[in-house]
């Protein structure tokens, strides 16, 4: 599979303005719900799902826009479904967090998407479809006691899973210092799931390091681990943000949009701007005129298959 330093850099500005625009709609009361972003962390599932191949699943959880995006998911689709709008990818039903499309799907409760992953690798492995299920999830979900029993399952039966611990360093606002005891690699190495540790916002070393972990996978071999220290800029939901400034503007240093653009030239950087925003514009503002989702719809559906 090919990529190009431009391709990666378009997909990662996709998410990134896309979920900036969300962050700048959401005090107008367009949404339903809550919402999570993704920014600072693009890199993470651009350089993991380059490798994604048709048959693979994905299982997300309440931070999914970037995941759903790079998944190769619509961003009119999704402005659709956080609007509740007919035309979003759940009909306006499943809004930020429970999502579905393809072999896509995301769910906000904390651990709950790991068991799920674990579920839908058995059935892979049951059904030799040689396919890849990708298993994204964050450091504060390594309390959550179900991951663990999940681990145990995925490594004693040799599931073809790939976990992605995208370890962002707070658990909501309780930084890991004072959350998490112990390295998280032993997390899964207990389980004897083969692990790698990168702290990187690097798209293509984050691309470059997970090939071999998902290759192994692909033939057989077991489920795989890659942990990758990251950062999220934006608050954990809207605006519930205590973390020092100081703290926020270090990582921001290392923002994987600037890494990848200072492989570009800036001519090139400057046109994917001009074309990723209008691609926003557009998906945000056909999903404000698009037809609200009649909630009735939902019970009526129920009421027939009872």
């Amino acid at each position: 599979m090919k990529s190009t330093p431009a391709d990666s850099f378009r997909l990662m500005l996709q998410i990134r303005r896309f979920e900036e625009r969300v962050l700048e709609l959401f005090p107008r009361g367009l949404f339903y719900g809550t919402t999570h972003t993704y920014i600072g962390q693009e890199a993470n599932a651009v350089g993991v799902l380059h490798w994604l191949e048709e048959s693979d699943i994905v299982v997300s959880n309440h931070r999914c826009h970037g995941h759903f995006l790079a998944y190769g998911g619509s961003m009119h689709g999704l402005a659709s479904e956080l609007m509740g709008r007919t035309t979003g990818i759940c009909a306006g039903r499943g809004g930020s967090q429970h999502i579905q499309w393809r072999n896509f799907y995301a769910n906000g409760i904390l651990g709950g998407t790991v068991p799920l992953a674990v579920g839908m690798a058995l059935a892979v492995k049951k059904q030799s479809q040689g396919s890849v299920v990708f298993s994204f999830m964050g450091d504060g979900t390594l309390g959550e006691g179900v991951v663990y029993e999940s681990l145990n399952m995925a490594s004693l039966w040799e599931l073809p899973v790939f976990f992605v611990l995208e370890n962002n360093r707070y658990a909501q606002s309780t930084p890991i210092k004072l959350h998490l005891a112990g390295e998280i690699a032993k997390r899964f190495e207990a389980f004897g799931i083969r692990t790698m540790h990168i702290d990187s916002t690097d798209v293509d070393l984050i691309r470059n390091t997970s090939e071999e972990l998902i290759t192994s996978v692909r033939k057989a071999a077991g489920p795989r681990a890659l942990i990758i220290d990251t950062y999220r800029f934006a608050p954990h939901s809207k605006g519930d943000d205590v973390r020092d400034l100081e703290e926020i503007e270090q990582f921001r240093r290392k923002d994987p949009l600037q890494l990848q653009a200072a492989k570009l030239n800036p001519t090139t950087v400057e046109e994917l701007e001009t074309e990723v925003m209008e691609q926003v514009e557009q998906a945000f503002s056909t999903a404000q005129q698009d037809p609200v989702a009649d909630a009735g719809a939902v019970t009526a559906a129920m009421d027939e298959t009872a």
